[in-house]
């Protein structure tokens, strides 16, 4: 009962899934990793029936079991999207909560030798899993991908690389045009790595894991810049190199390695597989304290170049900042869920 807890009207299962592409990866991560996948009403009622499946993305530091907190008066997304198909304000259709958490905080749903094959296990591992244990509709046409912040981003690359496997996609204030969200951040960065680590992220990593990490001052903002790092700039052995200098300012090479993987900038060269995209969901809150609204209105613009059709887009900034607006989710999981089965919903 409310509000400890409330009754779901589907089923919300918990699994583990034993990758072959995240064992031996270069952070030391487990390879078997939680996953959570719901199921509407009626899912056991009618064994044949078949449903469309959308796929969850976590922000940055998220993992799966984040899904279930609670906040005061608030209720978490499992909950929140169960409502949608109970009250029959969306189609049925299963939900899938992946994690691709590290010891970084984050992987950003990237293959790299930094963290490690986090694109490949979505893509190649978890949607081949799911299919083959719920009766989802088994085809691109059928299957999305959603997530807020990192896990916006994710939604974004993630369509753009695999259109052969993900059909649509809701990013709420995900990373985004990052000459806003991230460069300014890089004088604050290097200042803070050298006054308390003398300028090194090997000792900052080493007093960080020694101990109860939120501890200091500036522990977040410095885990979160390498962990991009990682995702975006490593190098083939793994090195992970910093788009700045002891200065603040940009090393061009490396930056140009994080610009290849902004959204904004992607959507010119994946016009094609945006195009494709049955349905394709952008918001952000108009006050978002890292100025992903900008990403959002930037990523809409670039859609627009790249030919996606307005029809196909669903676009708004609310009056929000960056962080509680689990709300906007099932939203978003509604309207996805009337594309995917063909209707149309009225935002």
């Amino acid at each position: 009962m409310l509000p400890w807890s409330a009754e779901l009207a589907g089923r919300l299962d918990h699994d583990v899934i034993d990758s072959a592409l995240l064992r031996g990866n270069p952070l030391g991560d487990p390879h078997e990793r939680p996953i959570m996948v719901y199921v509407p009403p009626g899912y056991d009622d009618d064994p044949s029936r078949r449903y469309p499946s959308i796929y969850v993305l976590l922000g940055y530091t998220g993992h799966v079991a984040m899904w279930l907190n609670r906040a005061p008066f608030r209720q978490p997304y499992p909950e929140l999207a169960d409502a949608v198909f109970a009250s029959g304000e969306a189609p049925p259709a299963i939900v899938v909560y992946v994690d691709a958490w590290t010891a970084l905080g984050g992987s950003q749903f990237l293959d790299s030798p930094g963290t490690g094959r986090y694109h490949s296990y979505l893509r190649d591992e978890v949607v081949p899993w799911v299919d083959a244990r719920y009766r989802t509709i088994a085809d691109r046409d059928h299957r999305a991908v959603t997530g807020k912040s990192s896990g916006g981003y994710g939604a974004m690359v993630t369509a753009m690389l695999a259109p052969d496997v993900f059909g649509a996609l809701a990013t709420h204030a995900g990373d985004a045009l990052f000459e806003v969200c991230s460069r300014p951040s890089f004088p604050e960065v290097a200042r803070r790595l050298r006054d308390m680590y003398g300028g090194s992220y090997d000792t900052f990593l080493a007093d960080f894991r020694g101990r109860l990490a939120g501890t200091k001052e500036g522990d977040l903002e410095l885990l979160e810049m390498y962990a991009y790092a990682a995702a975006y700039s490593a190098d083939p052995d793994g090195t992970v190199r910093l788009p700045f200098d002891d200065t603040g300012a940009v090393v061009p090479e490396v930056w140009e390695r994080w610009l290849s993987w902004d959204p904004v900038l992607m959507a010119p060269r994946h016009a094609e597989a945006l195009r494709s995209m049955r349905a394709i969901w952008v918001d952000a809150g108009s006050k978002d304290e890292y100025f992903l609204d900008f990403g959002a209105v930037a990523f809409r613009r670039a859609l627009e170049a790249a030919g996606v059709k307005d029809e196909n887009v669903y676009f708004e900034l609310f009056d929000a900042g960056h962080g509680a607006i689990e709300y906007r989710y099932p939203l978003a999981l509604a309207w996805l869920s009337h594309r995917l089965t063909g209707s149309q919903s009225s935002r």
